[in-house]
């Protein structure tokens, strides 16, 4: 089979097109047939081994895959340790699930990761409230796109978000952001003050890092909450000190999606289930942010690395 891997850890220059043997499904997996490949910023992480978890060479990157079962079933499916960036995928059962009749490709693999996250950023790591104001940075990217939505859906307040053009700013709005402004301000933290009318801020979900994480920190409202759930700057905030947590009685969260499998009460499939309901209600929408053939992955992420793209981007295992 075509596949995309890894032999030595870089940037999207070590990603080559191979033929692979077909793998094979152990206990409590099936073999999928893969329709579309999620591509995700962690995948950028994944092959330079910057990830949370280590990786391992030879690497076959990927987390996500749209596909069918021997069977026939569409399917959406989360891999632990990759393998997504090939014709065919091996997925185990906690992980996999029905893509209900409606929702297309891009729409499952923009709620497997990104929707799951804004919805965990929302619900249990920020816990928004009706009527408080949420800064979304990065609302153009998949995150942000479904977290802005989710938001107004909620009933946030006011949505402020960030965007570094004029077009990612414009979809921001069209998805239901009260105002958006430029993530490449000079003073993040006057900038969001102004933007809420020169009040404070509630929440602030964050994947930037750095800079715009102190700033965003320093934004916020007594009893505010940042949560954290990237770093795409590479660059470590300073902020995060308890003198300044204290000072305003500041909350900081961390999310890394694989924890919320730990879990009781199968949280992760509530989530998924809650964001195809929205979907097929026509209250939140997935935002294609282009597609890629298996053999242009590393067109994809040089794309994700410059944080010129919008929305989803996918891989087509047939091209």
């Amino acid at each position: 089979m075509r596949a995309v891997q890894v032999t030595e850890f870089g940037g999207p220059e070590v990603l080559n097109l191979v033929e692979l043997p077909e793998p094979v499904p152990g206990p409590g997996q099936q073999l999928v047939g893969v329709t579309r490949i999620g591509v995700n910023y962690a995948d950028t992480h994944q092959a330079e081994n910057s990830y949370l978890a280590p990786s391992k060479l030879p690497l076959v990157p990927g987390g996500e895959v749209a596909g069918r079962t021997a069977g026939g079933q569409r399917v959406v499916s989360l891999l632990n340790g990759g393998g997504g960036y090939a014709e065919q995928a091996v997925v185990d059962a906690p992980t996999t699930f029905a893509i209900p009749d409606g929702v297309d490709d891009l729409t499952a693999l923009s709620f497997i990761v990104q929707g799951t996250t804004a919805w965990l950023l929302l619900r249990r790591s920020s816990h928004l409230e009706a009527g408080e104001t949420v800064v979304v940075h990065a609302a153009g990217g998949g995150v942000g796109s479904i977290a802005v939505q989710l938001a107004k859906a909620w009933g946030a307040g006011r949505v402020i978000a960030t965007a570094s053009t004029d077009e990612k700013r414009a979809l921001a709005l069209e998805l239901g952001a009260d105002v958006a402004v430029d993530s490449r301000a000079d003073d993040m933290t006057e900038t969001l003050r102004e933007a809420n009318g020169g009040k404070r801020v509630d929440i602030v979900l964050d994947m930037t890092g750095g800079v715009t994480t102190d700033q965003s920190i320093a934004a916020l409202a007594p009893f505010g909450r940042l949560a954290f759930y990237g770093m795409a700057s590479r660059e470590q905030p300073k902020a995060i000190e308890a003198r300044n947590l204290l000072g305003h009685s500041t909350t900081v969260s961390g999310m890394w999606l694989p924890h919320v499998f730990k879990l009781p009460g199968n949280v992760f499939g509530r989530a998924l289930d809650e964001l195809f309901e929205l979907a097929l209600a026509g209250e939140i929408r997935a935002i294609p942010g282009g597609e890629y053939a298996l053999s242009d992955a590393r067109k994809a992420h040089e794309a994700l690395r410059s944080r010129s793209t919008v929305g989803k981007l996918l891989l087509d295992p047939a091209k």
